[in-house]
């Protein structure tokens, strides 16, 4: 079933190395599905391994992700005494998506396990796979490779990482290996239907109304080609929600007809936090992505800014634009 045996072997000899440390498993700022799954499904094979081991993440496991963190040992950066720890970060892109804080504190990365085709290689062992389409499958092939112990909650934060990053089994790197991964995942517990229940059935009156104002700001741009949609820094208060409440928004930009590349603008203060969505891997939106400092995939990507709204978009734009002729030329 694994295309990644040779990576397997690796892996397991990486985690040799790991016995009789303490390892923190970090993930990226503002974690979504793959992120928390990820850490959570090492975390625990680790543990069963008998290494000391533990999930930290500069920010609070999202509401709807809460659930699936069970009773792994899951940390804040301020809960965690000393800086003697071996570091593995997973769905981590760029050493900085950990955090200032985090990033400053462990300078060193032993493991490096990730997807992003924009991963830099800043571990001592980078097991980077972009072909796969989540960590979370990456992690999979290699517990069931190694034939690791792998409990139900492993289960369903494997599961919750390929579903979350493949938009639900849409996007463009589903294929019959992601399938047949999460077949043998709910053959050790994970829950399909628990897991939609958990992600798209506890829905908060002010997300929906955040919405509202987040599609009722959408600006077409290049013949209705681009769509860009606004959150102010004042809907969060006006709804009564934060910044994890706009997850999954950037979706329904990309989904117009017509719209090959959606993207998402979150002001906050003098920051801008951006994300885009492409239809088509050819539009390479982590190359997009790049000119604003940022990385991700080729279909998804973000990046964050110190700039104000007023004087960031037009320059947005003009970047999308000459991104799209290059495309064309090609």
């Amino acid at each position: 079933m694994s295309s990644f045996l040779q990576e397997s072997t690796q892996f397991a000899n990486a985690l040799d190395q790991l016995q009789g440390k303490s390892v923190l498993v970090l993930g990226h700022r503002r974690p979504d599905g793959d992120c928390i799954g990820s850490q959570v499904a090492l975390t625990r094979v680790l543990i069963t391994l008998g290494i000391d081991a533990r999930a930290v993440n500069q920010d609070p496991v999202p509401r709807t992700l809460i659930k699936f963190v069970g009773d792994t040992p899951f940390y804040s950066p301020q809960e965690i005494a000393g800086d003697d720890f071996v570091i593995v970060t997973v769905d981590c892109a760029d050493k900085k998506r950990v955090g200032d804080e985090l990033s400053k504190r462990f300078p060193q990365v032993f493991l490096n396990v990730d997807h992003h085709v924009s991963n830099n290689d800043y571990a001592e062992i980078n097991l980077v796979l972009s072909n796969a389409s989540a960590t979370g499958e990456i992690l999979a092939k290699f517990f069931l490779d190694c034939e690791f112990t792998i409990d139900s909650t492993t289960a369903d934060g494997l599961y919750l990482g390929i579903a979350t990053d493949t938009g639900q089994f849409c996007y463009g790197g589903t294929n019959a290996s992601v399938f047949e991964v999460c077949r043998r995942l709910c053959e050790y517990g994970a829950s399909p239907s628990s897991v939609a229940h958990e992600l798209y059935e506890r829905e908060k009156p002010g997300r929906i109304q955040l919405l509202q104002k987040f599609l009722a700001s959408f600006r077409m741009e290049y013949n209705d080609r681009v769509c860009i949609g606004i959150i102010r820094d004042s809907y969060y208060e006006e709804t009564d929600t934060q910044a994890e409440d706009t997850e999954g928004f950037v979706d329904y930009a990309r989904s117009m007809e017509g719209v090959e590349i959606g993207v998402l603008i979150e002001e906050r203060n003098e920051n801008i936090k951006g994300s885009f969505r492409a239809k088509d891997s050819r539009y390479r939106v982590d190359v997009l992505a790049k000119e604003f400092s940022g990385g991700g995939h080729a279909c998804a990507a973000g990046f964050n800014v110190v700039k104000s709204f007023d004087d960031f978009y037009p320059e947005l734009v003009n970047a999308i634009g000459k991104h799209l002729l290059k495309t064309i030329e090609k």
